[in-house]
């Protein structure tokens, strides 16, 4: 089914929106800024990106496969605050009552399920767009499928990312995988940076082609390849974004109603 299908990364808006408000409180006194902020923005997104189709994902609560696979997984970020936490059910609610369809699943990260939404609806012809300032969503890029950062206006396209990290899209999990990503507590193959990341993945294709050519590389490189394999592909599971989480796909799933949303 075509047709055109806007998600929203919601955890990065709910973040964003927490630090970008003034401390607001409602009349008991619980903190309202980041439902307050989210709010207005995906008002404003509807109007931005108008669609038909609509969804909000969100982390649901408690540990996924990743820290399951590696206990350090973002281990390096400080706890989300309670005074965010407390509002994420209130902001839940608030979008269910707009209308807007709103999904988490357990056990898997909010970028799982979009890549698993977007990858499904793309190849029965739909156009898909995510909105994310999340460098991760980049990997997905492909003829009906976007990656827009709202805040910066700016399309994370296919030049962007050549430009942002000297590879194609296609081998960004290779890249992180050989250097790390530090942002998710990730660390690649010891000492090899991304300069030199991208550079075997210049020279090898991909990131099994510069494991394969690991006796061949010459010197200490060739031996931090080597020795480095397993965490390599370690770190590759890690940053590839899952597109087989089981929910509803069909597109008429994330069909609104945008007379509830109105206006701000």
């Amino acid at each position: 089914m075509s047709g055109k299908l806007v998600l929203v990364d919601g955890s990065s808006y709910l973040y964003r929106a927490f630090h970008a408000m003034p401390n607001l409180t409602n009349s008991q006194g619980e903190p309202t800024g980041a439902v307050y902020g989210v709010v207005n923005m995906l008002r404003r997104l509807l109007k931005e990106q108008p669609s038909e189709y609509f969804a909000v994902v969100f982390d649901a609560p408690g540990p996924t496969f990743r820290d399951q696979m590696y206990p350090k997984y973002k281990a390096n970020r400080p706890p989300m605050p309670d005074e965010l936490r407390g509002q994420i059910q209130p902001l839940h609610d608030v979008i269910s009552a707009l209308g807007l369809p709103l999904i988490c699943v357990k056990g898997v990260e909010a970028d799982d399920v979009i890549a698993s939404v977007a990858d499904r609806l793309a190849k029965v012809g739909s156009e898909v767009t995510i909105l994310s300032t999340d460098k991760s969503f980049c990997q997905l890029l492909g003829p009906k499928i976007r990656v827009h950062d709202h805040f910066a206006d700016r399309e994370h396209d296919r030049a962007w990312v050549k430009q942002r990290f000297e590879v194609e899209p296609e081998q960004l999990v290779d890249l992180f995988a050989l250097a790390g990503d530090s942002s998710l507590g990730i660390r690649g193959i010891y000492s090899i940076g991304v300069h030199t990341a991208v550079k075997l993945l210049t020279d090898y294709g991909n990131l099994e082609g510069v494991l394969d050519a690991g006796d061949a590389i010459a010197g200490r490189l060739g031996a931090k390849v080597r020795s480095g394999a397993a965490d390599a592909r370690l770190a590759a599971r890690l940053v590839a974004l899952r597109r087989d989480v089981s929910l509803d796909t069909n597109l008429k799933a994330f069909r609104f109603d945008s007379n509830l949303v109105g206006n701000e």
